[in-house]
């Protein structure tokens, strides 16, 4: 079982010497990997609805994705780099292409990419892309990325994409980088069925938000059903469970984790946020216990 942490965009703050004192020291614990979120843009609460806009309105921190990356591969060695996740269709997939394969080298092959069709219509608005053919636009980005991360000249015809005997220099170090996809959220307990069959299909790995209970055993078996169908081995197919750790003690912890497991997950994500933590020092204290509290998982 693989251990992440995910990265406190929202409660992180600005002061980079206190990034990269939490950043060194999550790899200094043995965490596998560094969860990090992705907006462009926060929506102001009094002009716009949803959900998640109780975390990531216009007044929350939210460090570009991709530039911090740059910065946390040179404070780190070993740790892989994960978006998680990153919105892919409110972005030109030949620079997502370009910024991840750059990334890579900069890490020695450390990137991990996590993909999400989003849920913030007016970060699409102000990025000029179109919001309700996002998760068919996705699936077309896939594999643009990894055309282009694979092969040294690119011709591609696609329904939104044109790339006419071109490609990347420098290539990653990893041909392909591994593509993730995010799904799910506490608000959307069932995630529409389009997106479970692009998991099936076109994912190297998952990491759901969702509950590990039998609703979200459901979820895990169709999308099993869809890689199937897809000539593909579930078995192949790694997922990724999230744990929440506030409010909890290490046996609810641990709790979690057995439950994520008996879903056939193969890693787990620790979410310190939402506790009231101090950063770094309180972040990095329950990250500490959380790992300590592994030692004891079935």
């Amino acid at each position: 079982m693989q251990v992440g942490a995910i990265f406190p965009q929202t409660e992180c703050g600005t002061d980079v010497a206190a990034i990269g004192e939490f950043v060194r020291g999550v790899e200094a614990m043995g965490y596998d990997h560094l969860f990090v979120a992705d907006h462009v843009l926060g929506a102001d609460p009094k002009f716009h609805s949803h959900p998640s806009l109780a975390n990531y309105s216009h007044e929350a921190v939210v460090h570009e994705a991709l530039t911090l990356m740059a910065y946390l591969a040179a404070l780190t060695s070993r740790i892989t780099l994960a978006t998680g996740i990153l919105i892919l269709p409110q972005r030109q997939t030949a620079l997502v292409a370009k910024q991840a394969a750059q990334i890579d080298v900069l890490s020695g092959g450390r990137l991990r990419l996590g993909i999400g069709v989003g849920w913030n219509a007016v970060e699409y608005e102000a990025l000029n892309e179109t919001f309700e053919n996002r998760g068919r636009r996705a699936a077309e980005q896939v594999a643009v990325l990894r055309a282009l991360w694979t092969q040294p000249v690119v011709d591609f015809r696609g329904e939104f994409h044109r790339i006419s005997h071109a490609g990347l220099n420098p290539m990653p170090i990893q041909r392909p980088i591994p593509v993730w996809f995010g799904v799910g959220s506490r608000d959307h307990a069932v995630p529409p069925e389009p997106a479970l069959r692009r998991i099936g299909r076109l994912a190297d790995g998952w990491s759901p938000n969702l509950t590990p209970d039998a609703q979200g055993g459901a979820i895990v078996a169709r999308v099993h059903r869809y890689a199937r169908e897809a000539g593909r081995d579930p078995a192949k197919l790694p997922m990724e469970g999230r744990i929440r750790l506030a409010g909890q003690d290490a046996s609810g912890w641990v709790k979690q984790v057995n439950a994520w497991t008996a879903l056939g997950a193969t890693s787990v994500i620790a979410e310190p946020r939402g506790a009231g933590l101090t950063f770094p020092d309180g972040h990095l204290d329950v990250l500490r216990r959380f790992k300590d509290a592994m030692k004891e998982v079935a």
